[in-house]
């Protein structure tokens, strides 16, 4: 039976296997595994992005919402997808965050506009957010999820005869594995990417990469003292990788640059 279960699981992973689609990420040119369609990743976008308006409150400021309105639009057009359906709020909220979903549907959180000062500093967050969605970011990291448990199945599959707290902790600790050894540089990967496309964006858009980098220097600034797991136990680059690794993108960004 458990050879048979076995098969089943494998069989499974070679569908998903044949069924991935191959992309490849504008600028970087990395190439990608996903799962999903670029229409199906849309229609979730779309759906988280009601589901967060619903639970949120815009901001009642006039000028601010037009900020990111007016720089949103420009990092918009800065990505050539005038097939998107690029909507962008502004919500009241004290967290110093933003996101950008699938399809362009863009949210910033008014507890990041101290620190992004002027449109310049906005343009950095924008492009990283927006990038994350012209690089398909949602859908891969969906993808790599689903690829990651199918060899998680089919070890529960093949210990399934042993001891029950046995298999639960060679799981584990094959799940953690997972998480540190594969989910997480993934992330920190796409999150670098962001970075390395927002640059470009928000140079083809006018606004002086520098900015970034500026950007990020107050990031640090702000988040010292605060407590945050190392960089192999996280999601994101440390702020001083980030920091470095701007520097070293800013002379390629810098080509696109034209001020407005």
């Amino acid at each position: 039976m458990t050879a048979i279960r076995v098969g089943r699981v494998a069989l499974v992973a070679a569908v998903l296997a044949a069924a991935a689609a191959c992309a490849t990420v504008p600028v970087t040119g990395r190439r990608q595994v996903i799962l999903l369609s670029e229409g199906e990743e849309r229609q979730m976008g779309l759906s988280s992005y009601k589901e967060v308006l619903k639970k949120s409150r815009l901001s009642s400021d006039a000028v601010a919402t037009e900020q990111v309105r007016r720089v949103g639009r420009r990092i918009a057009e800065a990505t050539g997808r005038a097939d998107y359906q690029w909507e962008f709020s502004l919500i009241e909220d004290k967290q110093a965050n933003a996101f950008c979903l699938p399809g362009g549907k863009v949210a910033v959180y008014t507890g990041i506009l101290p620190l992004t000062r002027d449109d310049a500093g906005l343009a950095a967050v924008l492009g990283h957010e927006v990038a994350h969605a012209i690089a398909r970011h949602g859908g891969e990291r969906v993808s790599q999820g689903l690829l990651v448990q199918v060899p998680l199945a089919v070890a529960q599959v093949a210990l399934a005869g042993n001891d029950p707290a046995m298999t639960r902790q060679v799981t584990a600790l094959l799940g953690a594995g997972a998480t540190v050894g594969i989910l997480l540089p993934w992330s920190r990967t796409q999150e670098s990417e962001a970075d390395h496309l927002g640059l470009i964006y928000m140079a083809k858009a006018g606004y002086d990469p520098h900015a970034a980098r500026d950007l990020w220097v107050r990031m640090a600034e702000a988040s010292k003292g605060s407590a945050r797991p190392p960089e192999f136990l996280s999601t994101h680059p440390a702020e001083a990788t980030r920091i470095k690794q701007i520097e070293a993108w800013l002379p390629e960004a810098l080509q696109y640059y034209q001020p407005r």
